[in-house]
């Protein structure tokens, strides 16, 4: 696994690649690609990712140990969706976050989009499923403090993030159809896709209100055990 030893070399990756590089990837692909060279895209978006995730730590014993507890969080989201009609993933990725770090956030929810799409069909959108989940567990991870503190408040950054989701995904939507933004097209996105964001909205809040203590449980014991 790489090590960066800079610590503003790390702090420059932490900002530049989850709020400039990917989302920068992911939109100008959508203009710029076509459908048959989205891979590209999505596997960009895959090495972004994990090196996001190099810059979240200092000693490389402790980062191999983060990849593996990552590796087995993203695996459960691969497997989860296959539950129908509600998924478990963003919440899954955000019990990550809470107790890895928004690194391993963004890791876990990057590559369980574009690992399932090899399963569920690759395309256009896995890009964007990739910066939205991973944005999903970075900012999980920035605000974990006040999330582990408050039940109530996790829920709501469930509902919330579901919510945003859709939004970003819909973003898609609208460079698929028009191969360019149009603000009123996008507002009648949002729109159509109102039971589609309800349910991704639900989801996370019924997850996180199932699996957030257990699995919290578990993942604390593990830091605790083997220094993560």
């Amino acid at each position: 696994m790489l090590l960066i030893k800079s610590k503003r070399l790390r702090d420059t990756i932490r900002v530049v690649v989850p709020f400039i590089a990917v989302p920068l990837i992911t939109v100008l692909g959508a203009l710029a690609f076509d459908e048959k060279k989205h891979i590209i895209i999505a596997l960009a978006v895959a090495v972004s990712a994990l090196l996001l995730f190099a810059a979240g730590f200092e000693k490389k014993s402790t980062g191999t140990r983060r990849m593996v507890i990552a590796a087995v969080m993203t695996a459960l989201c691969f497997a989860g969706r296959f539950i129908p009609i509600l998924k478990p993933i963003a919440a899954l990725t955000i019990i990550t976050a809470l107790y890895l770090g928004g690194e391993a956030g963004f890791l876990v929810g990057a590559m369980s989009a574009i690992l399932s799409n090899f399963y569920f069909g690759q395309g256009p959108w896995t890009a964007f499923q990739m910066l939205a989940w991973g944005l999903i567990g970075l900012f999980a991870g920035i605000f974990s403090e006040k999330l582990l503190k408050s039940r109530a408040l996790l829920l709501i950054y469930g509902a919330a993030t579901g919510i945003a989701y859709s939004f970003i995904m819909d973003i898609w939507t609208v460079l698929w159809y028009n191969r360019g933004f149009d603000i009123k097209l996008y507002l009648a996105a949002l729109v159509s896709a109102v039971p589609y964001t309800l349910s991704y909205a639900v989801s996370n809040v019924l997850f996180l209100y199932l699996l957030a203590k257990p699995f919290g449980e578990k993942l604390s014991r593990i830091k605790t055990k083997y220094g993560v």
